[in-house]
């Protein structure tokens, strides 16, 4: 058998900050591994990287012993260190979780709980010391988690792209892949290039199930875009750093908070609607093909049965400003119509199980010179550190193997 020249030793689909902190990982656990990554767009961060809150989690939410709780906990503190050593602009505000009626105290209190096993110090809060954090804010009790923060994710994968080395390859939308276990990987792009490679790592967010299954692997889910909609506060006075409500635990977001960025703006939401594409960042973006494939997935129907009530309370918020209003109220009742004014929205990828399940940790899965990333939920960009390494260190164990 003739002697293969490959492009690259590890291609990454992807160049949002999983992608990107994989790379990263790659170069600097085996310098002198050629690692190539292909993004679509003409830039890095242009989807779910850079469509966000620009938030640093702590990690209370997530139950421990999950990868959500590692990653979110070790990232924490990774990602603020790599911030200010490269001097991206990043600051450790803190937040609170506001309760603002009685069925949510429960809930609150095992969320203080959740963050003592997961090595988080908060504090708990009546409803007199809220003022202490937030003058404007009311509700019953509150937990303050000094750990959080916020920064751009959008500079972090930049300089990741750039200190790992990668070629990055840009408008380069893959269309064809090729697998076969004893010759490699090689990737037909749109443009008709063709990049051959030993492994091929897919990180491809919006459409990483799409990748999976061109790769040969069925990914055994599909992805499902909801549709993050916010509003920017015209009196930002209004809010000191960032403050959210109790989450429902039966779905996997976190609710509409509001969210004083580094710029000194703050955002209010998002709110989780169904989109009607997977870059469908508003209601007259729809692709048809793209529709119909999530309509065509059983579990998007089973997920519907299964959580239709909180379902018409997101589309509520979604077609009524007042219902918004009435959402951010709650815990800022200062808060006027006339101070929530539209920005830019973002897309989450919601892996969603054939039983209607919704994947609610990261989920890793690897295939001969394969490696999928097909969940990576909030707090994906906080931890994209430790996720990076996680997923280099299966790439490089594949590309061993090759």
């Amino acid at each position: 058998m003739p002697k293969i020249a490959y492009d690259c030793d590890v291609l990454v689909v992807g160049g949002g900050i999983v992608g990107l902190a994989t790379a990263y990982a790659i170069t600097r656990a085996a310098p002198g591994t050629r690692v190539t990554v292909l993004e679509k767009e003409p830039g890095v961060a242009r989807h779910q990287t850079g469509r966000n809150s620009g938030v640093i989690h702590s990690g209370i939410y997530y139950r421990p012993g999950t990868l959500k709780a590692r990653y979110a906990v070790r990232g924490a503190a990774e990602m603020t260190k790599f911030c200010a050593e490269y001097g991206i602009a990043h600051a450790v505000t803190g937040k609170l979780i506001v309760a603002t009626e009685r069925s949510e105290l429960p809930r609150l209190h095992g969320l203080v709980q959740r963050g003592r096993e997961n090595g988080i110090t908060v504090r708990e809060l009546g409803a007199a010391q809220i003022a202490e954090y937030e003058p404007e804010v009311r509700g019953l009790a509150a937990i303050h988690v000094g750990t959080t923060g916020v920064c751009d994710y959008t500079a972090v994968a930049q300089h990741l792209g750039e200190a790992s080395g990668a070629e990055i390859r840009y408008g380069a939308r893959v269309v064809r892949i090729d697998r076969r276990p004893e010759r490699g990987v090689a990737v037909l792009t749109a443009r008709g290039d063709v990049v051959r490679a030993r492994v091929l790592v897919n990180c491809a967010g919006l459409y990483c199930d799409e990748i999976a299954r061109l790769a040969g692997d069925e990914p055994e889910v599909r992805i499902v875009p909801f549709r993050g909609e916010y509003y920017e506060l015209a009196r930002p006075e209004l809010v000191r750093g960032l403050v959210y409500p109790v989450p429902d635990p039966a779905f996997p977001f976190l609710g509409v908070h509001l969210t004083r960025g580094i710029d000194g703006g703050v955002h209010v939401g998002p709110n989780a609607v169904p989109a009607l594409a997977r870059e469908g960042y508003g209601w007259g973006v729809v692709n048809p093909r793209e529709a119909a494939a999530t309509a065509a997935w059983p579990g998007v129907w089973r997920m519907g049965r299964r959580h239709w009530r909180y379902g018409l309370g997101e589309l509520r918020r979604s077609v009524s400003k007042g219902a918004f209003v009435d959402a951010v109220r709650r815990m800022l009742p200062a808060v006027e119509e006339t101070d929530l004014v539209p920005t830019a929205a973002g897309v989450r990828a919601q892996a969603v199980l054939r039983d209607g399940g919704l994947v609610d940790d990261f989920l890793i899965r690897e295939g001969p010179r394969t490696v999928h990333v097909l969940n990576a939920p909030s707090p994906a960009a906080t931890a994209s550190l430790p996720i990076g390494r996680e997923v280099a260190r299966r790439a490089l164990g594949a590309l061993a193997d090759a």
